[in-house]
């Protein structure tokens, strides 16, 4: 019987959205958090601190582990941890004294099942034949951005309508689709990139260049994507003075459309194209992105800059990866967990630097993003040397 690898990548599709729902509901929940339960903000501004630190620890684990263990086994496991830890925030913090210790216990268990698939969907496409397999990866991470216009969309969409006092049924309802996704998961054909123990060990790994000046490349990536992700709304608000909801959608919601329309164009037309071209390309708009909403003094051009930056970041994540994949064929699923674990990487440090400049500068938060425009221009510099590095590979 022929396989049917549309399944499977389906099943990664609404992984990714999972993954998307993930990093994005609690958020627009934080005020409700405060004023339903009591906790601080200062407690609330660790829940994204501990869904980022469980991801980088389930990459630092899948490195490790999850070649032992099966993909089969973890994709079934990140889905039902996902759905359970989403629905789990509708009943878990209401059975303890502490509320706040309910909401972190639901946010690591979807950060653990958001991790595994983080790091397990990209190899999963990557080991299918598919043709034109960096296009088909631009079109598999363009799922996380329409899963971010998704559910911040229908979120508001559904706090409008019904009212943000029935937040929990919209989380059980969020939780339906990793829950589906098991299905998938279950009954999918999935292949593997190196057969168990041909992959390259962690030592191996860490002996070739290419894979440190690629681990340069996602810290990067991350970085540049995340820094102006992160900011986007409150820029959006201090730039033209909107409310929170309408900043929430001008801002960061513009974003992944934005991001999420280069991940498609490259899916549509990639195979024309030279993916390291399109890469330095991108990175050099979103260097003069940044400098636009840092520099410019019309809160409309800054607002251009930003949203711009969304297309302009949009493949350097999934890029990063089919650039990588072919140089080191032997990768194997390691090779894929430490990309990941720097891609995060750079999507905490990013933010947080914007963050600290800002605060030195009197609350100046361009200042703080033209700090930003570091990560661009090392993307730049490290995109030009792999360039010249595979020419003089390809001259010997």
């Amino acid at each position: 019987m022929k396989k049917n690898y549309r399944k499977t990548l389906l099943a990664c599709y609404l992984a990714f959205i999972t993954q998307a729902i993930c990093a994005n509901f609690a958020p627009l929940l934080f005020l409700k958090f405060h004023s339903d339960y009591q906790i601080s903000l200062g407690q609330i501004a660790l829940i994204p601190t501990a869904f980022f630190l469980t991801q980088l620890l389930v990459d630092v684990f899948c490195a490790r582990f999850v070649d032992s263990i099966g993909y089969r086994k973890s994709t079934v496991a990140s889905e039902l941890l996902s759905g359970l830890g989403l629905a789990g925030l509708a009943f878990i913090p209401d059975l303890f004294a502490d509320p706040f210790i309910g909401i972190l216990i639901c946010v690591i268990i979807y950060a653990i099942g958001s991790g595994l698939i983080e790091v397990l969907g990209s190899p999963i496409v990557e080991a299918c034949p598919f043709e034109h397999k960096d296009a088909v990866m631009s079109l598999l991470h363009s799922f996380y951005c329409w899963g971010c216009v998704g559910v911040i969309l229908l979120s508001t969409l559904f706090f409008t309508a019904f009212g943000i006092e029935h937040w929990k049924w919209l989380a059980c309802i969020w939780a339906l689709i990793p829950l589906y996704n098991i299905f998938n998961f279950a009954s999918c054909p999935i292949e593997h990139l190196t057969e168990k123990g041909e992959g390259k060990t962690i030592r191996a790994l860490f002996k070739l260049p290419i894979f440190w000046l690629a681990i340069l490349l996602m810290v990067c990536a991350g970085a540049s994507e995340l820094a102006m992700a992160q900011w986007a709304s409150a820029f959006t608000e201090a730039a033209l003075g909107f409310t929170k909801t309408i900043g929430d959608l001008a801002g960061p919601c513009l974003f992944a459309v934005a991001m999420g329309i280069c991940r498609v164009i490259y899916g549509k037309f990639g195979p024309r194209m030279n993916l390291t071209r399109f890469m330095i390309g991108s990175s050099i708009l979103c260097l003069c992105c940044y400098l636009l909403a840092s520099l410019s003094k019309n809160p409309i051009l800054g607002l251009a800059g930003c949203v711009c930056c969304g297309f302009s970041v949009g493949l350097m994540w999934p890029g990063t990866i089919s650039i990588t994949s072919p140089r080191i064929p032997k990768g194997g699923t390691a090779l894929f967990a430490f990309l990941a674990m720097a891609g995060d990487l750079g999507g905490a440090f990013g933010p947080s630097l914007i963050g600290t400049v800002t605060q030195q500068a009197g609350d100046n938060l361009q200042s703080g993003i033209l700090a930003g425009s570091i990560f661009p221009t090392i993307l730049i510099l490290a995109l030009i040397l792999l360039t010249k590095k595979a020419k003089k590979t390809q001259q010997e």
